[in-house]
């Protein structure tokens, strides 16, 4: 079957585009292929950082040919009618239809079109073009003569040459020809911009792939990471080091290369006084480069990795050398801000504070630093945290961000806190704090174990969530610039993965902003495996602003479910609800007054006598294990109920002929119900 082969060549495409360009690419045209009936088996794109391509295999030849029945007016409709059915169908006369008939509407003409199936290469050379003009750049610009019309074609940077080839393994494939204004595509890319620039001609993908390698383009962007990463290790392990591994700027760095050559510079051992962070953020921001350390050491080399697109002649000498200039101009700022931050205390920055906004409306850092000294007094006795190591962990926490380090690499805010503390003396936790406070900064980030820092990161996060919900700057949809679900996600995981209970109504969290909470909760324990009917479940059934209790109550709700006493009592109520639902229904009222054990006791029978005897014991009992938090033994008082609600069931007629006696029967499954809302609303569980 014919396999398609297209390329976009253009000038550079930011490396941050890549990916998602060579996606959407895939994306786009397979979809509009699939959609006009030519289905394929197998589609890849891929990108560097002058082209897009893609490889689909398996098409068909031809889109299949299309029989369509098209309904048309009633037999005896008005002629005006009939020649608009004919036009649209494409007939010529009402005998080329047939008629059919429907018991309910009468006889209706009915027409079958039929559509042959254009050749594929066809189809590619109309879906193209389209594709190309449209394509969903983040940015985009015009280009050349035709830019100032309306509607003239935009591309990241300008696009210079379309190649698109079609055709069998068995046989000279054809170029699909279309015309993008001007551009008209052909069988010719072009390898590297400087090693090898000259036109080539292609013929199929592994040709395509093929004479690239040798124009020294490599096409996989995973292929030149794949080359990058090992290089990098053989020159590291070669001089006894280790590359430090990122795996962000490895991607970022194969985006801005299609022939990777990975050379190795140095700097002068001084500047390894500086923080390794700061070293690795100078180097990384600046130069796209690697830092190394010393095998099997946290320290640091003085010595970085760099990926040139060059095979030079005097084996990267001049490229390394021009790094290690930048590198060091780079480093020697980096000294400076750090030497002259080191000789200001925090606290003697604070003051400038003053002139930082958080936010118009919720006013500066230094305004913002008061409200977190009060809240983190707040909560270290929550936190079992050394109240005076929290104020004054929450005192300097944001003093950093007026150091001359913050304000050129605002990435290594907090971190540089912790330093200047500890070079301060300041204590061991309280310099912890200073970094940790930002923490955990998404689903992955490690979570503070230390009291002190888990005080000033809740201070920090409750601050921001009630701060924004005062001035009802809330998330929108997928609009969340204040990052508030991920501090609210982060409020979640201190408090849980540090068993700290913390009741949130009495810090200022108002029902929206609990809702919200609720909302992050959820999110959290479905990725923990939790199913989201027993969250409801529980939040239904009130007393919601303790998340570690609501967690553990949904783990006790899962286990009672999982035993028979929790399934067959879970068949109870909803047989006892179902009753409930239809009879308040057709009665026009409730049956949740309290029963009348005195009935009961005159005209009840067995069964009943028994579940309202049992009834009032098991809800007493598992109120009082709810008040201390036992969940367990709550469920098990409940399942206590099940032999008795069982029997009820298989004996007792609920609408006895007797209309007090069956009042009394549907206030006793009501008393049930209302039972069971004592650990959960068991309405909401699913199945």
């Amino acid at each position: 079957m014919p396999d398609l082969l297209l390329e976009l060549f253009s000038e550079e495409i930011p490396a941050r585009m890549q990916r998602r360009a060579a996606e959407d690419l895939k994306s786009l045209v397979t979809s509009a292929l699939v959609e006009r009936g030519c289905t394929y088996e197998a589609a890849l794109a891929f990108a560097t950082p002058r082209r897009l391509a893609l490889h689909i295999v398996g098409l068909p030849a031809h889109q299949p040919d299309v029989k369509e029945e098209k309904k048309g007016p009633r037999v005896g409709a008005p002629q005006q009618a009939i020649e608009g059915f004919l036009k649209g169908a494409g007939l010529t006369d009402l005998s080329q239809a047939t008629i059919q008939s429907d018991p309910k509407k009468g006889d209706f003409y009915i027409a079958i079109v039929e559509s042959k199936g254009k050749p594929t290469k066809d189809v590619i050379a109309d879906l193209l073009p389209n594709i190309i003009k449209s394509f969903p750049w983040p940015k985009s610009m015009r280009w050349g003569k035709l830019s100032a019309e309306v509607g003239a074609l935009r591309w990241v940077r300008p696009l210079h040459s379309i190649l698109c080839t079609f055709g069998s393994e068995t046989e000279t494939p054809e170029i699909v020809s279309f015309d993008v204004e001007g551009i008209k595509s052909g069988d010719i890319t072009y390898g590297h911009r400087f090693l090898a620039p000259a036109p080539i001609h292609v013929r199929r993908y592994d040709d395509y792939v093929a004479k690239l390698e040798s124009a020294k383009v490599v096409l996989s962007t995973d292929r030149r990471k794949e080359i990058i990463a090992n290089d990098a290790r053989g020159l590291a392990f070669a001089q006894g080091l280790e590359v430090v591994e990122d795996d962000t700027l490895l991607e970022e760095v194969a985006g801005l290369v299609e022939w990777p050559v990975v050379l190795m510079g140095s700097f002068e051992e001084r500047f390894l006084d500086i923080p390794p962070e700061v070293i690795r953020a100078t180097i990384r921001a600046n130069q796209k480069c690697f830092v190394l350390r010393k095998a099997g050491s946290h320290e640091l080399a003085n010595r970085f990795l760099l990926t040139s697109n060059m095979i030079a002649k005097d084996d990267g000498a001049t490229i390394i050398n021009g790094n290690q200039r930048v590198v060091r101009a780079r480093l020697s700022d980096a000294k400076f801000f750090w030497e002259t931050d080191l000789k200001i205390k925090l606290e003697d920055r604070l003051e400038k504070l003053k002139n930082i906004t958080f936010h118009a409306k919720l006013g500066t850092q230094h305004e913002r630093v008061e409200r977190l000294v009060t809240l983190a007094k707040e909560l270290a006795p929550i936190v079992k945290a050394d109240a005076s190591k929290a104020a004054r962990a929450a005192i300097l926490c944001k003093a950093d961000l007026v150091s001359e380090m913050v304000g050129e690499f605002p990435e290594v805010q907090g971190l540089m806190g912790r330093y200047y503390a500890a070079r301060q003396g300041e204590d061991a936790s309280v310099a912890a704090a200073l970094e940790e406070h930002y923490k955990p900064q998404g689903p992955s980030d490690v979570v503070p174990k230390d009291a002190v820092s888990i005080t000033v990161a809740l201070a920090d996060k409750l601050d921001t969530l009630v701060g924004f919900w005062s001035i009802d700057e809330k998330p929108t949809g997928s609009k969340d610039p204040y990052a508030l679900r991920r501090a609210a996600l982060g409020v979640v995981r201190l408090l849980l993965e540090n068993n700290v209970r913390l009741a949130l109504k009495a810090h200022h969290i108002d029902e929206s902003l609990l809702a919200f909470f609720h909302d992050r909760l959820k999110v959290y324990l479905r990725d923990q495996g939790q199913r989201h009917d027993l969250i409801d479940a529980v939040l239904a059934s009130g007393q919601t602003d303790d998340l570690l209790m609501i967690v553990k109550r949904v783990e006790a709700l899962d286990a009672f479910l999982a035993s028979d006493d929790g399934t067959n009592l879970l068949a109870g109520f909803r047989r006892a609800a179902n009753i409930l639902k239809a009879e308040e229904k057709k009665d026009g009222k409730s049956y949740n007054e309290a029963v009348d054990l005195h009935l009961i006791k005159e005209k009840g029978e067995a069964e009943e006598k028994v579940l309202a005897e049992v009834l009032d014991v098991a809800t007493r009992h598992a109120i009082e294990h709810v008040a201390i938090e036992n969940f367990a033994g709550a469920m098990k008082a409940l399942a206590a109920l099940r032999p008795a609600v069982d029997a009820f069931f298989d004996k007792i007629l609920v609408n006895a002929d007797d209309k007090d006696i069956r009042a009394n029967r549907l206030r006793l499954l009501a008393s049930f119900r209302e039972a069971t809302r004592a650990v959960a609303d068991f309405s909401a569980i699913a199945g």
